[in-house]
């Protein structure tokens, strides 16, 4: 069994410590507790991890479960698994929208959660070892005279370069150098996470940390990117933003 990095968000403090103990007993780490929608993000971007289970219900927060788990994996690609005590049919139908790798009625059964954990994380190794590369992890760069795999998650944006593009990552000092065109390339980069900004560029909005007026800021990237003024409304419809009066 593989030992993984999970994300529990979950606002009953009982029912997350009996989760954590039971995921931790088979294994895993368990890299968060999140009450509420502000502390998943922080969560899943400082740690990464390879699977959520997610509470529908999220009293307090300023979204529901299924409007978190949307957020986390346009941040992170991975299996989400919904918890409740809400078994209507309109809110397993919402989930399912979602794509979830499992949903659990509460109180859930310890053995039944360790077996879908390790289903859900499973499934979405095959698919991709099945060649759906459409949301892969990884990508091959051509680098010298072979390909390098690139964690798509550690890209920080891809921007064109005439016939060519070039991949910035946060590993490397000197970007990608890619013998294709930007459209073409970024069919391997369909995660929600990434955006295209412009005709040019295309961002990974995990490492976004600061919009200006005409220009946006990502983390480990001293130099800013230029926004064209007619797609800053659309970006700004993809983050939650708080707005003042």
């Amino acid at each position: 069994m593989t030992s993984l990095k999970i994300l529990i968000v979950e606002d009953e403090t009982i029912t997350a410590m009996d989760l954590r103990e039971t995921l931790e007993e088979a294994g895993h780490t368990v890299v968060g507790v999140a009450r509420n929608f502000q502390q998943a993000l922080e969560f899943v971007i400082k740690y990464s991890p390879d699977l959520a289970l997610v509470d529908i219900q999220l009293d307090g927060s300023i979204a529901n479960g299924i409007d978190t788990a949307k957020e986390l994996v346009a941040r992170r690609r991975m299996p989400i698994i919904y918890l409740t005590a809400n078994s209507e049919p309109e809110t397993f139908q919402l989930a399912k929208q979602t794509l979830p790798a499992a949903y659990m009625l509460k109180p859930f059964r310890h053995d039944e959660l360790k077996l879908q954990v390790e289903l859900a994380y499973y499934s979405q190794a095959n698919a991709i070892n099945a060649g759906d590369f459409s949301g892969s992890q990884y990508v091959y760069l051509p680098d010298d005279e072979g390909y390098e795999r690139v964690d798509t998650n550690d890209v920080l944006y891809l921007r064109a370069d005439g016939a060519y593009a070039k991949v910035f990552t946060t590993s490397r000092e000197t970007p990608y150098h890619v013998s294709t065109n930007l459209s073409h390339l970024t069919q391997y980069f369909a995660t929600p996470n990434f955006y295209r900004l412009s005709r040019s560029l295309l961002i990974n909005l995990t490492y976004l940390a600061r919009i200006e007026r005409n220009y946006l800021y990502l983390t480990g990237h001293a130099a800013p990117l230029q926004i064209p003024a007619a797609n800053r409304k659309e970006l700004m419809k993809k983050l939650t933003v708080v707005r003042t009066k």
